[in-house]
């Protein structure tokens, strides 16, 4: 099999994969829209309070991250992955059930949303581990791309149809929408068929601790993911600021309808689907390690758009800032996301996917906390102008690092510590 785009279309367990994944993605953006406009339009939440449901979806990250790596690599993924898909669509329907019997609660979406985020992080660990199972090395850069094409598509569909669901049946009940794309996603995993490596057993080995530890190590020592978990992180903690307070900050302070909003979050989800496009060709023209610093220090400055919207036709600002940071994201991540799975010793990849995200991740409950205090404070768009320009500045960590000396990143094996 060649590696060229139309190879990947033909590998079935692949397809299968990535198909589950786009109807999974589409579904949990239109929760993205949703549920904050449930705690917000239907329960009446604060800004700090809408912070709080941030900081209850992410916080798992930071909790179960690390030891959800080792669990990864001593069991066998697919498995794992189905069962993770079937909690999801229990824990999300259960939103429109208790709304329609009306005994709905902030509470319980701060439950659903920590549960959903538990189970998020078993189930990407497990995917993105799978991965290099089905594909070679040198196919993992397509086969990210699609992966990264197919969620920043799922930005535009899901919040366009999120909308659309929210205007003719409320926010709560297109939670649904969620739910069963949970359902579809069991099913074109129960459909892959592949034969996974014997996972790393307990019993005689090292303990779960000094294997998280290992996981950590690797990725510390290594100067490239030392500085892309550390851009990762820093980007992260600002944007879900941005992600927080969007809504509260479209519909309160510049009045734009709540169906319009997703719409809005949608136009913004374009720059995603160019990245995803067009990250093999920039790699290609420009080197995939100059591209990955390019993109995150000049192409997302377009962000310093977002705080700038206004009500009426100057609410594309919002989109145009959004835009130009998924595309730079998605450009840096595809190439950073393909060394790490290329490079990981071989039985490691689940604790060091693991260890990147724990860092990644950990500043996102981190972020959604600042961003709904700093903004009871000094105000929604103040608290935006802080995070657009913290977002903006991330992209140091890659060009003061290895990346900035060279062409392309390496997808061999490389010295630790070169």
């Amino acid at each position: 099999m060649t590696v060229e785009g139309k190879s990947l279309l033909r590998h079935r367990n692949f397809v299968l994969l990535w198909a589950g994944q786009t109807v999974s993605e589409v579904g949990s953006q239109v929760s993205v829209l949703a549920l904050p406009l449930v705690a917000v339009v239907v329960l009446g939440a604060s800004a700090w309070q809408v912070g709080l449901l941030s900081a209850a979806g992410t916080c798992a990250y930071l909790l179960v991250a690390l030891p959800a790596g080792a669990v990864v690599d001593r069991v066998r993924k697919r498995p794992l992955m189905l069962g993770c898909n079937l909690g999801l669509l229990a824990v999300m329907g259960s939103v429109p059930v208790a709304h329609a019997l009306g005994v709905l609660t902030l509470g319980q979406l701060y439950a659903v949303e920590f549960v959903d985020g538990v189970l998020s992080v078993f189930f990407v660990v497990a995917y993105q581990s799978l991965l290099p199972h089905l594909l070679r090395d040198e196919q993992l850069m397509d086969g990210n791309g699609k992966l990264a094409a197919s969620q920043s598509g799922a930005q535009i569909a899901g919040p366009g149809l999120g909308a659309g669901l929210v205007s003719a049946f409320g926010a709560a009940a297109a939670v649904l929408a969620d739910a069963a794309s949970f359902a579809v996603s069991a099913l074109t995993l129960a459909g892959i068929r592949t034969k996974e490596p014997e996972p790393v057993k307990a019993a005689g080995g090292p303990s779960l601790r000094a294997q998280i530890a290992e996981g950590l190590r690797h990725v510390l020592r290594d100067p490239i993911l030392r500085n892309s978990v550390a851009f990762n992180g820093t980007a992260n903690f600002f944007v879900v600021m941005v992600e927080t307070l969007g809504p509260v900050f479209l519909i309160r302070t510049r009045h734009v309808d709540p169906g319009l909003v997703g719409l809005l979050l949608a136009l913004g989800a374009v720059g995603g689907v160019a990245g995803g496009a067009a990250a093999k060709a920039l790699s290609r023209r420009v080197g995939s390690a100059r591209i990955s610093w390019i993109a995150m220090t000049v192409l997302a400055l377009p962000g310093l758009l977002i705080p700038l919207a206004g009500s009426g036709p100057r609410a594309v600002l919002y989109g145009v800032g959004w835009s130009a940071w998924t595309f730079s994201a998605v450009v840096t991540g595809i190439s950073l996301t393909s060394y790490r799975q290329a490079t990981c010793p071989p039985g490691m990849i689940g604790r060091v996917s693991a260890a990147a995200r724990w860092i990644t991740w950990g500043t996102l409950p981190l972020g959604g906390l600042a961003g709904g205090a700093l903004a009871s404070v000094l105000g929604v768009r103040a608290t935006l102008w802080i995070a657009v320009v913290g977002g903006c500045s991330s992209g140091l960590w890659l060009f003061f690092s290895p990346l900035r000396r060279m062409r392309d990143i390496p997808l061999g094996a490389v010295p630790v510590g070169a």
